[in-house]
């Protein structure tokens, strides 16, 4: 079963705003096994509306909009499918008293303007937004569904979960849609795929393999498609037992696992612990193991040397190296890296030194230089990564390709 979403609003087609309402709405539909073939974006225009829903409607099952249900006129989503369906507009009892409630507990006047949003196409059926003034509505056409929903995204959020998706399961017979994520890292993604070859060729027609990259890990995705659930659950289970035997090193974890959060739990476990120096990656490191509750037991501290001062007077970095061979260096990151494991009496320690941008590269020493550095119990390692042109991105990936160096110095002590 397929389905469609409509995002309606001129601000997200001009960037103004982030359009995060067909995500949720699909994670609603695909945890119900109903497949989103598209997700379109459009504006504030009646011409578009009409063409993209009747497109949408010749493909899909069910075609989900939300925004333009506002009280203002720029706002015309209810007016052109009260238009298209050949309903009239008329005025809902129960939404018109929730909005003067509504607004009256706000201390704003219950205008002419504030009124209109009662008024719905006589031919939907109204779905109650106890979370805001614009009701959702719920149409059938030959068929097919077609359901409107406020734009504002934690009204959206309730409908989708107390409204819509219900009535959907109660309407559908509904077969499952199953994914399973395997986190690994270690491995860039073509030497990754070349390794598990043999694995990814064996597999079932019917589970769809998919590479997602990510900075410093591959995500590997296996999906059904309107299958029985609980039988296809237990294959993709047994398929990635399999793969972890083949690469049990580079693996990770399932779904939203982490290689910090690998770390977080090998640390805590061996009462071990760990301190962070970082210049160009500026707090990022240490901000993703202090994001995690229990980061006490084993986090001792992040010094963010950025300056070649801060280097060489809180971390003991010698001015001659810096001199000699730049902030940026190999000899530099190792400094750094021993420096603040000593200062912090930690175990474990990882350092970086990097050029993020956009200016201070040289044909040497480009944009996206990083060296990185682990001292640990058995002595320093270091090297050196690009990671980029872009200086969000350069940061993003220098912590991430460090804190991988630290997991595998971890795994060797």
């Amino acid at each position: 079963m397929n389905a469609s979403v409509i995002t309606i609003g001129d601000e997200i087609l001009i960037g103004q705003i982030v359009d995060t309402n067909s995500v949720s709405i699909a994670r609603h539909l695909n945890s119900a096994g109903i497949v989103v073939r598209e997700k379109v974006s459009i504006g504030d225009d009646r011409e578009q509306i009409v063409a993209t829903l009747a497109r949408s409607l010749a493909a899909s099952q069910v075609v989900i909009l939300t925004g333009g249900l506002g009280p203002t006129k720029d706002d015309i989503t209810k007016k052109t499918l009260a238009e298209m369906f050949g309903s009239e507009l008329v005025c809902d009892p129960v939404v018109s008293a929730h909005v003067e409630r509504m607004l009256a507990a706000r201390g704003i006047e219950f205008n002419s303007l504030n009124r209109s949003q009662a008024f719905v196409p006589a031919g939907c059926t109204v779905l109650f937004n106890a979370h805001g003034t614009a009701p959702g509505m719920w149409f059938e056409h030959e068929g097919r569904i077609v359901v409107s929903l406020p734009g504002v995204p934690f009204e959206m959020e309730h409908l989708m979960h107390d409204e819509v998706m219900p009535r959907l399961k109660a309407r559908f017979a509904l077969k499952s849609i199953v994914h399973r994520t395997l986190i690994t890292s270690g491995l860039a993604e073509s030497m990754l795929a070349a390794r598990i070859e043999p694995w990814e060729n064996a597999l079932p027609s019917y589970l769809k393999l998919a590479y997602l990259p990510n900075p410093g890990a591959v995500r590997l995705r296996l999906s059904a498609y309107e299958v029985e659930g609980e039988s296809v659950a237990c294959e993709i289970e047994r398929q990635f037992e399999a793969l972890r035997a083949m690469i049990p090193e580079y693996v990770v974890g399932y779904e939203t696992a982490s290689v910090q959060e690998l770390i977080h739990h090998a640390l805590t476990a061996a009462g071990r612990t760990l301190a962070v120096a970082e210049s160009c990656t500026g707090g990022t490191i240490a901000s993703r193991f202090t994001a995690m509750p229990g980061a006490s037991a084993y986090f001792r501290c992040g010094v963010v040397s950025y300056s070649n001062e801060a280097k060489t007077d809180l971390l003991g970095v010698d001015p001659d190296a810096i001199r000699r061979f730049g902030a940026v260096s190999e000899q530099v990151a190792r400094q750094m890296a021993e420096g603040v494991r000593r200062v912090a009496g930690a175990d474990f320690a990882v350092a970086t030194t990097g050029i993020a941008g956009p200016a201070g590269g040289t044909d040497e020493k480009p944009v996206g230089t990083v060296w990185m550095a682990v001292a640990s119990p058995r002595g320093t390692v270091a090297v050196c990564r690009q990671c980029g042109t872009d200086r969000g991105q350069i940061i993003d990936r220098a912590a991430s390709f460090a804190i991988a160096l630290l997991r595998e110095e971890l795994s060797k002590n």
